[in-house]
């Protein structure tokens, strides 16, 4: 469903221009260092980790006050959702978090080789249909995509209620050699769910009876 349009959209995004990162491909190779001063840990070990298609920032603004050590980065293509984002991490006042207004595809440009820690996909567009299936944030070009940037002993960790989705992610992990674990069908009936943060969307379809499933893939 496409998000309706927020009244005086470009007004409030300059408000939050701290936030937000206008040339990322400048900062490859070089994030923590640039950003050091929003971490309280030393920057030669703090994590870099990316959410892609945060929404509207709940799942990221929790985990950046879990890990005030890392940094986290934000990309969302929906300017709307970006908006109400940084919005509310503004309000928020963690300053952990920067937001990318970035195509998934270009990451191997915004990020060096093995610069990230962690990526989250949590319910990314399903694409369902076979003949849009190169278009899903798992399929095996964005795979490729994803080992170049990740750290040896990085990881991916998703999270869908589409069912088509999961199956077709779980496919193509494993023709590409990704290690699984952490695998569920049903996250939240399962221990997989004491530390889980709900995105808005989560709740939203959970509360409704969906399944949620979710793994965790380690790059070859």
């Amino acid at each position: 469903m496409r998000m309706r349009k927020k009244k005086h959209a470009e007004e409030r995004i300059a408000a939050c221009g701290e936030l937000l990162v206008t040339e990322p491909q400048s900062f490859s190779g070089k994030w923590r260092e640039a950003f050091a001063a929003r971490l309280e840990r030393c920057v030669d070990t703090a994590a870099l980790s990316l959410e892609i298609g945060c929404g509207k920032g709940a799942f990221i603004l929790e985990m950046a006050r879990r890990e005030p050590e890392t940094l986290f980065v934000a990309i969302e293509c929906c300017r709307e959702a970006l908006l109400l984002a940084m919005e509310k991490v503004k309000d928020a006042g963690v300053p952990n978090i920067l937001f990318l207004h970035e195509n998934a595809a270009d990451l191997d440009q915004i990020f060096a080789p093995e610069e990230v820690d962690r990526i989250y996909l949590n319910f990314s567009d399903p694409w369902p249909k076979a003949r849009h299936a190169k278009r899903r944030l798992t399929a095996p070009s964005f795979l490729a995509l994803y080992a170049r940037i990740l750290k040896q002993d990085g990881f991916l960790r998703q999270k869908t209620d589409n069912v088509i989705l999961f199956e077709s992610s779980l496919e193509n992990y494993k023709a590409l050699g990704w290690r699984l674990s952490d695998l569920t069908r049903d996250l939240h009936a399962s221990p997989e769910n004491a530390d889980n943060i709900e995105t808005e969307y989560e709740k939203n379809f959970s509360a409704k009876g969906f399944a949620i499933q979710a793994v965790t893939a380690r790059k070859p």
